[in-house]
């Protein structure tokens, strides 16, 4: 019944998308040639019917390759509505291409530009009242996912507590297969070696296998039963709180190996299109702020006496120290390799508290970036004195030392900059490096120009 349903809602996913894709750009016509002044007729609007014909399968085929007609049950809309907008850039970009390349054909872009607005904004829409829908519809028992837990343990509770603490997820546990009976309120089904005979019975959509580390040696017998009864089998491994969010396996002659921290950036092509854009990027905004710099560095060296610039000795990738600059901010002081700078801290002038709201003091940085020592997006980098500190308190803090720490991240366009949770970082840093793709760093530049450059600390005074 789940798979039809799935299967259902794909067909609807396709056939709106491909309705939505071609009422959007004749309603941006209409928009560009009716409604707005300046109108000039270049092109029949049969011309525009054919485009949004075309459109149609090119869409469809990227929404598909983006995963969007996959099941979102475990998806976040977040992720879904990411991709939404990705694939659609990526399809304009080729679209401009192919007109471009053409030379005959002149549509307006002005009226691309606001099919681009229309199609995104109603396929998001679609897409979030879908959600709603099905969460409302989930909420209510329907579309549920009847799903047998496997294991007594730990792992078998927190799965448990999982499915019940949100409806909306679809997951309805039927009960559980463990040595004894453990769990309490779920329905003990019996033990292992009734396996088999238990599916048979209870026929559940998915089998969950959540046991633990001294039952792992049932996992053979455990996946034979569900492959026998024909049912779908996940495993939750023991050692899950270290895996990364989409684990990586590689073949060593026949056996699998488990890659613990996926980098994409490992790849020397994805290093090499970071590195060229760190390079291209950095050198384009030297030249563009350079007499923003000139302005800040005379600030700087009239608001105190000291240097101009402040170098700092950082943590960056490989464990590697170097020296990140920054225009100075404070009075020169003997705590600044230790004293973690505070909302409101007296170090710091007035005009360094201007300039480190706006983020002026890290246009230095720039030069980092084009030295190699740091890129333009990346997790922050951090002082030696609390590398040392956080390393023994933050679990999986040294996993951002294995890429080239940035300017801007994931964590600072969420808002975590200045005097915040360092945990929170941490996560978003993994999330970002476990993530990594050229249009992930693109879309982290695009959201620092619109509220990741102003920074959360107060002006003083």
């Amino acid at each position: 019944m789940i798979r039809e349903n799935q299967r259902l809602l794909n067909q609807i996913n396709i056939v709106s998308d491909g309705a939505a894709v071609f009422l959007s750009l004749l309603t941006a016509y209409g928009i560009r040639f009716y409604l707005l002044p300046g109108a000039s007729f270049s092109l029949p609007f049969s011309n525009y019917v054919y485009l949004a014909l075309g459109m149609i399968p090119l869409h469809l085929f990227t929404y598909a390759s983006f995963g969007l007609y996959e099941s979102f049950r475990r998806k976040r809309l977040c992720q879904e509505l990411s991709r939404l907008f990705w694939a659609n850039v990526l399809d304009m970009i080729l679209v401009l291409m192919a007109l471009f390349l053409s030379r005959e054909i002149h549509f307006s872009r002005l009226a691309l530009a606001i099919y681009f607005v229309l199609n995104t904004g109603a396929l998001g829409g679609k897409r979030v009242f879908l959600r709603l829908l099905l969460r409302h519809y989930r909420e209510l028992g329907f579309n549920q996912k009847a799903v047998v837990i496997i294991g007594g343990g730990g792992l078998a509770r927190r799965c448990l507590e999982t499915m019940t603490r949100d409806r909306s997820l679809g997951y309805r546990p039927v009960g559980y297969v463990a040595v004894r009976a453990t769990l309490g309120a779920l329905k003990y089904l019996g033990g292992y070696g009734e396996l088999g005979h238990i599916l048979d019975r209870v026929q559940p959509d998915e089998v969950i296998s959540a046991i633990p580390t001294e039952d792992y040696e049932r996992t053979p017998a455990i996946i034979e039963a569900c492959e026998k009864a024909g049912v779908k089998l996940s495993i939750v491994p023991f050692y899950a709180e270290y895996m990364p969010a989409t684990p990586q396996f590689e073949d060593l002659d026949g056996l699998p190996l488990l890659n613990i921290r996926r980098i994409p950036l490992d790849n020397m092509g994805n290093a090499f299109a970071k590195r060229l854009l760190d390079i291209v990027g950095s050198l384009g905004l030297i030249v563009l702020t350079s007499p923003l710099m000139l302005i800040a560095a005379a600030g700087v060296k009239l608001s105190s006496p000291g240097p101009v610039i402040f170098r700092q000795k950082r943590i960056g990738k490989g464990k590697k120290p170097f020296y990140m600059y920054k225009f100075r901010s404070m009075r020169v002081n003997g705590a600044q390799d230790t004293g973690w700078s505070r909302d409101k801290d007296d170090r710091k002038t007035k005009f360094g508290a201007f300039i480190r709201k706006c983020s002026i003091d890290e246009l230095p940085q720039f030069f980092n970036v084009l030295k190699g020592d740091m890129s333009l997006v990346g997790p922050r980098p951090e002082i030696p004195y609390y590398v040392d500190q956080f390393k023994e308190e933050i679990p999986l803090y040294m996993v951002k030392h294995q890429v080239r720490p940035g300017i801007t991240g994931w964590a600072q366009v969420n808002g975590l900059r200045g005097d915040t949770s360092i945990k929170a970082r941490i996560e978003h840093d993994i999330y970002y490096i476990e993530h990594w793709s050229f249009f992930f760093d693109i879309q982290i530049l695009f959201l620092t120009l619109f509220k990741g450059i102003v920074n959360q600390e107060k002006l003083n005074g």
